[in-house]
């Protein structure tokens, strides 16, 4: 689905992603793990558009989304959430999601000074959306809530409501389970099952490995910038190089 040729980030003297190349796996779930500092996040910014990729090229559904915008990237289909959870606390929650929505229409600010039909039409349309996103992810009965008066768990289940409203098809989640308890941490987990259920992609990037190594089809192992390995949750489990690098041997496969 999603084709990393090569991939480097420079920011001045520091390589903050070297030579990555990599294939996404349409209707899997792959996952990026590494150290504090690997490169994962440089690493979804610049398949998101935040970035401009120093080398390399990024090849999404055939197409050459190298050098595209965020809003480009995120009208072909690639939605994400962030390591830090950003809403409008002041707003519900329901008002947080119909923005997701808006990349999907074409009302501009003369429909907004007419009142124009367009715009009714895609203000409800984008309401609906909304609503199907929150009763996607569980939440339909706290859509009146504040955003500011969630928890946190609420919060990255409202975070992964906002990506699915703008309908797309690869889902980049960057540390979807921090700051929550373990039984909020497998609950985040089936959630991101039934995502892959429904026919989307995803790649995620995590620190909890026994979340990591149940869920994943295929990890990607990142460790100052480079790939130093790839494969299936039993073969990256095994791999010396990632146990002494990230794992340890807590982690290892012991015969």
């Amino acid at each position: 689905m999603l084709k990393v040729e090569h991939l480097t980030k420079r920011f001045g003297g520091n390589v903050a992603v070297n030579d990555v190349s990599t294939v996404v796996e349409r209707g899997k779930i792959n996952a990026i793990i590494g150290p504090n500092g690997a490169g994962k996040t440089t690493f979804f910014n610049l398949i998101s558009g935040v970035h401009k990729p120093s080398a390399g090229t990024l090849t999404y559904e055939g197409a050459d989304i190298t050098d595209l915008r965020p809003d480009e990237v995120a009208v072909l289909g690639i939605a994400r959430t962030f390591q830090a959870t950003t809403l409008f606390d002041v707003a519900t929650v329901l008002d947080n999601l119909i923005v997701g929505h808006r990349l999907r229409t074409r009302s501009g600010i003369l429909d907004v000074i007419l009142g124009s039909q367009r715009l009714k039409t895609e203000e409800r349309v984008c309401r609906e959306k909304a609503r199907a996103a929150l009763d996607f992810v569980g939440l339909s009965h706290i859509e009146n809530r504040l955003a500011g008066d969630i928890t946190q768990e609420q919060r990255k289940r409202v975070a992964f409501a906002l990506a699915l409203a703008t309908e797309p098809r690869l889902l980049l989640l960057d540390e979807p389970a921090g700051g929550v308890n373990p039984e909020e941490t497998w609950g985040l987990a089936d959630l991101i099952r039934k995502m892959v259920g429904t026919g989307l992609t995803v790649c995620l990037i995590e620190h909890k490995m026994d979340m990591i190594m149940s869920l994943a089809d295929k990890i990607l192992v990142l460790n100052f910038g480079e790939k130093i390995a790839e494969g299936t949750p039993d073969e990256i489990r095994a791999n010396p190089a990632v146990i002494d690098a990230y794992l340890g041997a807590e982690h290892a496969d012991i015969d």
